[in-house]
């Protein structure tokens, strides 16, 4: 018999399920992945723990929680379902074929995720070699690994939102509000289908896409993983990172595809060292595929985050690269791939640096200021909202999840010649080169 636990509370997210198979082993997974065991039935006891910390041990750790029977039901597919999740953890003698290991490798990554994949996760194992499938799971594990690493420096759990877009697809929000550390942090995917508005075609061709649509109607699928965190602390940065993919089907059945992304930084006072420490970082990831990708990036990044009606830029840059198509397919992906796997090692670190820095109350009033401009930017000039916003049945509150809780506008407001807000306002007007 196989025990279901509903965790009210972990270290990961509220609502996650905790199953025990017969050897005494648990499996944390989200209540929609758990839901796609369903070709067979059988018995299995529910309890709920409440107040539970994401510790998951068997006997007498569990001693300390509230602990109730919820009662017994049958459920359909638990005990053959499950079994397929403990299959990549047993070493069976018998040969496995190529197909199975890689369903096993599918199931096994689906059990780190947030919740379960937009896409059915049968189709995911059943279309492996296709370049969506490779990524939207490649985002929805970026989308854990980013949320698990926060959580524990925060000490807090995510919300984790799944939403559905009745024109097609869906998404999952992970979203940590006032926290002990950030004060806002969301971690988004999204992958949607559908038909392109003439709105959000016409700002693609302004980018010289021809999109000839048949009958005015252009197919697209698009997904990505998107996130901005905004920290308490002013003495810790705000990080922005976006990876996506996008795929138009022309009137001749012509399909055009790329991908799109980066990762930026902005701090409120400039630090050097932080400085350095990210942009090396996502230089090595660049590296590894072509010395030539950082700089053209990185330069990229600046003009992109250029918020012209205020002459200065969002923070001190990183990468960003839109409409990459080449070399090929496969290869740019393993490209976006580097670059998501760069998201914690660039940050994380940093945060931990400057975790228990004191701080004023002037320096964090200049930190609201800046903020005033990370939401002037992404509500004027940022693609991403601005296709969100002209995609029929978008999710309006995952869009503006990227704008903080709080924010301030003065006028005329500038400071003193000398001071490290001076300092930080001439590195954002004059960008530099930090490795």
């Amino acid at each position: 018999m196989s025990s279901l636990l509903f965790l009210s509370r972990t270290g990961l997210s509220a609502g996650r399920l905790l199953i025990r198979n017969g050897g005494g082993r648990y499996t944390v997974v989200s209540p929609e992945l758990y839901s796609l065991c369903h070709k067979s039935s059988s018995k299995f006891s529910v309890r709920c723990l409440t107040g539970a910390t994401g510790e998951h041990t068997r006997g007498s750790s569990y001693g300390r929680r509230a602990l109730f029977a919820a009662g017994a039901a049958v459920i359909a597919g638990v005990v053959a379902s499950f079994s397929q999740f403990q299959k990549a953890e047993m070493k069976s003698a018998t040969p496995q074929s190529r197909s199975n290991e890689v369903e096993n490798d599918v199931l096994e990554k689906c059990r780190t995720f947030m919740s379960a994949p937009v896409t059915d996760v049968g189709t995911l194992q059943k279309n492996k070699e296709d370049i969506k499938s490779k990524m939207e799971l490649l985002i929805m594990e970026t989308q854990a690994e980013v949320c698990r690493a926060l959580a524990e420096v925060d000490g807090s759990a995510f919300k984790v939102d799944r939403w559905h877009r009745k024109e097609g697809g869906g998404g999952i929000s992970c979203v940590l509000q006032d926290g002990n550390v950030f004060e806002k942090a969301g971690v988004n995917v999204s992958v949607v289908s559908g038909y392109l508005s003439e709105e959000a075609a016409q700002q693609m061709r302004s980018r010289g896409k021809p999109l000839k649509g048949k009958d005015g109607k252009l197919p697209f699928c698009a997904m990505g993983v998107s996130s901005v965190i905004h920290p308490k602390n002013p003495h810790i940065p705000t990080i922005h990172f976006n990876y996506r993919y996008f795929e138009i089907e022309e009137e001749d059945g012509t399909k055009l595809w790329w991908f799109g992304g980066g990762t930026d930084l902005t701090p409120t006072y400039l630090d050097k060292a932080d400085a350095a420490h990210f942009h090396k970082t996502l230089k090595d990831a660049c590296d590894q595929h072509n010395p030539k990708l950082y700089p053209d990036f990185k330069k990229w990044c600046d003009k992109y985050f250029f918020i012209k009606h205020r002459g200065e830029r969002r923070g001190i840059g990183g990468i960003f690269f839109d409409d990459l198509e080449s070399p090929s397919k496969a290869e740019v992906f393993e490209f976006v791939k580097s670059c998501a796997k760069a998201v914690v090692p660039c940050y994380i670190p940093i945060v931990k640096k400057h975790v228990n820095d004191s701080f004023t109350s002037e320096e964090k009033h200049w930190q609201q200021l800046r903020r005033g401009r990370y939401v002037e930017f992404n509500l004027i000039y940022d693609r991403g909202t601005k296709f969100g916003l002209a995609t029929p049945g978008s999710r309006i509150e995952s869009i503006l999840m990227s704008l903080p809780l709080t924010a301030r506008w003065e006028y005329m407001h500038e400071p003193h010649k000398g001071t490290k807000e001076a300092e930080i306002l001439d590195i954002l007007r004059n960008p530099k080169d930090w490795v």
